[in-house]
């Protein structure tokens, strides 16, 4: 078990008295308006929507805070839409914070000594969280305390302090990199996987409405086929039909206008783009087919190892039955 830190009467002091409530950067207000605003309303991934619809009901039935949520799966999968609908079922309030912001224990104390009581804390990408802050959570998460030291030297005391009992959603796409223990802390997990073609077609069109433009089944149903079994991908993919429908057809989403703004961005019949075949043909001529890892491969591309990783997983996913390329 790791020894619990002892957080200092300096670091008692938070940076930022009132943590955001809003949203990490990157969602954008197109992407809000796009996302589901209740579990019920999202379109796939039913298995995990009925695992944590009965966790939900449960928790609201018993007037319970919620147990420890943990969310994984490569990008865009849909985490962040289940960690907002979740506060949305159980009418409690919400904080988001992001792993990679928490740079010290003091970072965060001012989500956790503002939590209500049955709140939910979303963390975004968990799994870059520092070891300090990681282990100063356990007696958060687990007991609903934290530990401050007040005083230096031979005066110093140590005083708990006690929180609110909250739910803690967790969202990576990195699961091996959390610790076990903080990993086994929660009650709840879950892995979302890719979607099939008929959800991400049936998306698609809900999200056309929702864009105020017109779209046909066979359009739709291209774009979901080129659009990596992820809902994101697919989102951005329709709002760049839209625009090549808006300059250079009628504002209509027919299949040829489909078909040739996909082309225009070199997309395949797979949803692979430029880079993507790049990235076996790589492995196919460089390194014969592979076995190869992936650093091996990012440096010869001279691409970043993570940014490479996302791609790896769907490519290998989805082509790897035909193709020698391992990552």
């Amino acid at each position: 078990m790791p020894r619990e830190p002892i957080l200092s009467a300096e670091d008692h002091q938070p940076r930022d008295p009132e943590p955001s409530v809003v949203a990490p950067e990157a969602t954008r207000e197109e992407d809000m308006a796009l996302r589901p605003k209740r579990m019920e309303d999202m379109v796939g991934q039913r298995e995990v929507y009925e695992r944590l619809k009965i966790a939900v009901d449960a928790a609201r039935i018993r007037s319970e805070p919620l147990g420890h949520v943990l969310l994984d799966g490569p990008p865009g999968l849909g985490k962040t839409t289940f960690a907002m609908c979740i506060p949305q079922a159980l009418g409690v309030p919400m904080q988001i914070a992001s792993g990679a912001a928490l740079a010290a224990p003091k970072d965060l104390l001012p989500y956790l000594s503002n939590a209500e009581e049955g709140s939910v804390l979303f963390i975004d990408e968990i799994h870059r969280l520092p070891k300090t802050v990681e282990e100063f959570m356990y007696p958060a998460i687990e007991d609903f305390r934290i530990d401050i030291t007040l005083g230096e030297g031979v005066s110093a005391r140590t005083v708990n302090m006690a929180l609110r009992p909250f739910t803690l959603i967790g969202a990576t796409t990195r699961t091996g990199l959390l610790s076990a223990p903080l990993r086994d802390r929660f009650q709840v997990r879950e892995h979302l996987d890719f979607y099939d073609n008929d959800d991400l077609t049936e998306i698609i069109r809900r999200n056309a409405g929702k864009l105020q433009i017109e779209i046909d089944d066979a359009s739709a149903l291209k774009i979901a086929r080129c659009s990596r079994g992820t809902p994101r991908v697919a989102n951005n993919r329709l709002r760049w039909v839209r625009d090549y429908a808006t300059s250079r057809a009628d504002g209509k989403i027919t299949l040829k206008v489909a078909t040739e703004a996909l082309s225009m961005l070199a997309i395949d019949r797979k949803g692979l783009d430029g880079q993507d075949r790049k990235y076996l043909e790589t492995i196919l001529r460089v390194f014969n087919g592979g076995p190869v890892g992936v650093e091996a491969v990012a440096h010869t591309l001279n691409t970043a190892t993570d940014t490479l990783t996302d791609r790896a997983i769907f490519v290998t996913s989805r082509v790897g039955r035909t193709h020698p390329a391992r990552p």
